[in-house]
C-alpha cells in the first residue's frame, strides 16, 4: 500500500467492520437475485405469464440494468467520491424496488428490475473502487475473498428469506425488504465509513474524458481478458441461478426444501472464498485462477457424463456432491478474476471497475439468456454451457496471463 492508502486505512473502521460493511453493500446484488427465486411461480401466476422461461427475465433484467448503471456510476464515483456513488445508487435501487412492488404486468416489473439494476450498480462499483483505494494486488484479492465470504452468505439464506416472506405476505413484500436493508446499508456507510478518494485525486465528470478512459481500459489486454473471463464464469453461474427454482422444485420435486439445497451449493462458494484469502497470499491470484478453471471444467464434465447416462437428470446425490465442488471452484475464481482485472487501473479504479463490471455483465447476460432458452427440464443445457464457458475462459487466460500488467495512469 502507498502512504496515502495507509492513512486512509487508519481512518477507516476496523477491518472486520469494513469487510462487513462492504459485504452488505455489495450483497444487495445477490439479495436482489436470490430472494426472488421462490417467488417466480407466484409472480407468473399473478401477472399472467404463460411461458415459464420468461420468468428468468426477472433475474437477468437486473443484471442487464447493472451493465449500463456501472458505466454511469464508475465515473460518478471518480468525480464525486465513493460514498456519493453508493448513496445515489441506493436511492435509484429503492425507486426501482417501489416500481416493481406495485407492478401490474410483467413488462412493468421488468422495468422496475432494470431500474433496480442501474441503481445497485452504484453500491457494487463504488464499493469495489473503495477497496481498491486502500488495497492492491494480492492484498486486495485477500480482502475481496473475505468480502465474498460475506457476500456468499446472502445466497445461502436469501431464498429462505424470500420463501418466509411469501408464507407471511406475497412476492411484493420482498421488494419492501430490499428497501429496508438498503436503507440500513446507507446509514451505516454515512455514519462509519470515511471517504477514501481525496479531492485532489478526483476526475472531472466529462463525457469526452470518460470515453477516452473507457477506450484505454478496454484496450488493455489483461483488463479486457480477465473481464470477459469473469463474465463467462458469472454467466455460467447465472444460468444455473435463473433455473434453480425449476431444477429443485420441478426436476427434483423438493418443494419448500428448495432454499436449503440451494444454500448448500452456495456454501461451496463461501468456503472457497474463505480458503482463497489464505491461498492467494501463498500461490498468487493468477495461479489459483488457472487451477480453479481446470477444476470447474473437470467436475462439470464428470457431472455431465452422469447426466447423459441418466437421461439428462443426474441423481440428486451426484448433483449436490459434484455441484458443491463446482461452486467451490467458482468461489476461487470470483475474487481473483475481479482483482486481476483491476490491478492495472490505479487512479482509474472507478471508471475501470465500471468497464470491468459492464463487460463481464454483458457477457454473463448473453450466456445466461442463451443457455436458459435451451432449458428442457433436464440439467444438460446448463452443464454443457458451463463446460463451454470453462474451456473459453482457459483459452483466454492462457493468452493473457503472461502479458505485462502495465498500469493505466
Amino acid at each position: 500500500m502507498t502512504a496515502s492508502s495507509q492513512a486512509r486505512t487508519k481512518a477507516s473502521p476496523p477491518l472486520a467492520e469494513f469487510i462487513a460493511l462492504v459485504g452488505l453493500i455489495s450483497s444487495l446484488v445477490a439479495l436482489s437475485i436470490d430472494a426472488m427465486l421462490p417467488a417466480l411461480p407466484q409472480i407468473a401466476s399473478d401477472l399472467g405469464v404463460q411461458d415459464m422461461r420468461q420468468t428468468q427475465w426477472v433475474i437477468t433484467s437486473l443484471i442487464f440494468g447493472m451493465s449500463f448503471g456501472q458505466l454511469f456510476f464508475g465515473p460518478l464515483s471518480d468525480s464525486y467520491g465513493r460514498k456519493f456513488g453508493i448513496l445515489t445508487g441506493i436511492l435509484l435501487f429503492c425507486l426501482g424496488s417501489m416500481l416493481a412492488m406495485t407492478a401490474t404486468s410483467l413488462p412493468m416489473l421488468l422495468v422496475g428490475r432494470v431500474l433496480q439494476g442501474i441503481g445497485v450498480a452504484g453500491p457494487r462499483i463504488a464499493s469495489l473502487a473503495l477497496v481498491r483505494d486502500i488495497y492492491v494486488g494480492d492484498a486486495m484479492a485477500r480482502v475481496m475473498s473475505f468480502v465474498m465470504m460475506v457476500f456468499i452468505m446472502v445466497p445461502m439464506v436469501a431464498p429462505l428469506v424470500g420463501q418466509a416472506v411469501l408464507l407471511a405476505f406475497s412476492w411484493r413484500a420482498i421488494f419492501g425488504l430490499f428497501i429496508v436493508l438498503s436503507t440500513i446499508a446507507a446509514l451505516w456507510l454515512v455514519i462509519r465509513q470515511p471517504e477514501t478518494l481525496g479531492v485532489a485525486n478526483r476526475r472531472p465528470f466529462r463525457v469526452q474524458a470518460i470515453w477516452r478512459t473507457t477506450v484505454a481500459v478496454v484496450h488493455h489486454p489483461r483488463v479486457l481478458g480477465f473481464s470477459i473471463t469473469a463474465g463467462l464464469i458469472f454467466g455460467a453461474l447465472l444460468s444455473y441461478v435463473a433455473s434453480a427454482q425449476a431444477i429443485f422444485q420441478g426436476i427434483y420435486q423438493l418443494g419448500e426444501a428448495f432454499p436449503f439445497y440451494f444454500g448448500a451449493l452456495a456454501f461451496g462458494i463461501g468456503v472457497a472464498s474463505f480458503a482463497n484469502s489464505g491461498l492467494v497470499v501463498r500461490f498468487g491470484a493468477e495461479r489459483l485462477t488457472v487451477t480453479g478453471l481446470w477444476g470447474l471444467l473437470f467436475f462439470t464434465t464428470l457431472l455431465t457424463l452422469i447426466a447423459f447416462v441418466n437421461k439428462g437428470i443426474p441423481p440428486l446425490w451426484a448433483f449436490m456432491g459434484l455441484g458443491f465442488l463446482m461452486f467451490f471452484c467458482v468461489g476461487i475464481l470470483f475474487g481473483n478474476l475481479n482483482a486481476l482485472a483491476m490491478v492495472p487501473l490505479g487512479r482509474m479504479a472507478g471508471i475501470g471497475a465500471a468497464v470491468v463490471g459492464s463487460v463481464s455483465n454483458v457477457v454473463a447476460v448473453l450466456v445466461s439468456a442463451l443457455v436458459g432458452w435451451f432449458y428442457n427440464d433436464t440439467l444438460l443445457p446448463i452443464l454443457l454451457g458451463i463446460c463451454v464457458c470453462s474451456i473459453a475462459a482457459l483459452l483466454i487466460v492462457g493468452q493473457i496471463r503472461n502479458l505485462p500488467d502495465t498500469p493505466l495512469e
